[in-house]
């Protein structure tokens, strides 16, 4: 049973991570991307932690899972302000792991006392084992609370925290505590990390991040072990390939930016922007490295369902959808250039000849001609280009 189980493991994973989006507790968790993958790690390796000790050694107690990355992953709990309620949405992962498990009894034996005796004795040792990591995983955070106790990391965390929920705080004391003067405009950032690894890169980056912009100052907190939020008094966003080249040299960090907005309510906005574009790129599976909030709005907005995003590329860029790279280049360029093809040729080192040429061939490709719908087609265009960066 448990070898049947462990190698449909990423199966039931699925349908674990499924179950745990679908608990409001899960959700501050499930929309941060650094989070949610350390979580997904950590569910990965209890699972097969289980199936593996009952294939070893059935009927007996299962060790918690220990490793370096259940200190991480509590580590990233405390920065984040969370508490060890929000580990209870793990309970709504037991329960499916629990239900692939039952399904797999009745199929194991037909015998009513041995399957009794079956259930009885794995309800009891996954209920033990889910309890025994929840009590180690809250050991491992209060550990880390203590060595952080009083930190200004944490410190500055709280104050950002409160004014992102648009909490009553004063603003000569919020700014106090921070350091950082809430008038005028921001930009916030989000830089991280894909690992652990790409995490002791993330200050240097912020370094670079804020000498691309121009900025005198940024506020920095650390939010979690793979990533870092700023804010930087600015009234625009540099462009994205001016951040690339800073970025040079400093692999797997990766940058979302906000738009600028003023005041405290745009501390607030800018941040939630940047944090949108992120959740963005881990929807789509992007590899992008830097994204503005403000080229990839719309994007955001149609992939909020990906199976629904997928169908509206299909149906609006039919073949062109998977045609040369080049031709949705020249696409987007041409619009963006005011649909004008002598300035396309341009932007794009082309002889203008070239241009006609490609042009028609979209035309061909496209369910109807660009001209009649070229807002959609660049829309479908930006949310194909996203998922399918590398």
């Amino acid at each position: 049973m448990a070898e049947d189980l462990l190698a449909r493991s990423q199966e039931i994973l699925e349908r674990l991570w499924a179950a745990s989006l679908a608990d409001p507790e899960y959700r501050v968790i499930a929309d941060d991307p650094g989070l949610a993958e350390a979580d997904r790690r950590l569910n990965t390796a209890n699972l097969r932690q289980w199936l593996v000790s009952n294939i070893q050694r059935p009927g007996l107690r299962v060790p918690t899972y220990a490793s370096p990355e259940t200190l991480v992953y509590a580590r990233d709990v405390v920065l984040r302000g969370l508490t060890t309620d929000d580990l209870h949405s793990w309970r709504s992962g037991q329960r499916v792991a629990w239900h692939w498990w039952l399904d797999a009894c009745f199929k194991a034996t037909s015998d009513l006392a041995e399957l009794r005796e079956l259930i009885e004795v794995s309800a009891n040792s996954l209920t033990t084992f889910v309890d025994d990591s929840i009590a180690a995983m809250t050991a491992n955070i209060e550990e880390v609370r203590n060595e952080l106790a009083g930190g200004a990391q944490l410190q500055r965390y709280a104050t950002v925290e409160l004014l992102l929920q648009g909490a009553p705080i004063e603003r000569p004391r919020a700014e106090a505590q921070l350091g950082y003067a809430l008038t005028g405009k921001h930009v916030a950032a989000i830089i991280w990390g894909d690992s652990e690894e790409d995490a002791t890169r993330l200050e240097s980056a912020a370094e670079q991040v804020m000498r691309v912009c121009g900025a005198r100052q940024r506020l920095t907190v650390v939010a979690g072990t793979t990533a870092i939020w700023l804010w930087m008094p600015l009234a625009a966003v540099p462009p994205v390939d001016d951040v690339l080249a800073r970025l040079k040299g400093l692999k797997g960090a990766r940058v979302a930016f906000g738009r600028a907005a003023p005041d405290i309510a745009g501390f607030r906005r800018t941040h939630m922007d940047a944090a949108a574009a992120q959740r963005l790129l881990s929807r789509l599976g992007s590899h992008l490295r830097v994204v503005r909030y403000e080229d990839v709005q719309l994007a955001d907005l149609l992939s909020t369902n990906t199976a629904l995003a997928d169908q509206f590329i299909s149906d609006v860029l039919g073949d062109l959808a998977t045609a040369d790279p080049v031709l949705h280049q020249t696409t987007l360029t041409f619009v963006r250039e005011g649909f004008n093809r002598s300035s396309t040729a341009e932007q794009l080192f082309t002889h203008r000849n070239t241009i006609d040429r490609r042009l028609a061939r979209v035309d061909e490709l496209l369910p109807k001609p660009l001209a009649e719908d070229p807002a959609s087609v660049v829309a479908a265009l930006t949310v194909l280009k996203i998922k399918n960066a590398r």
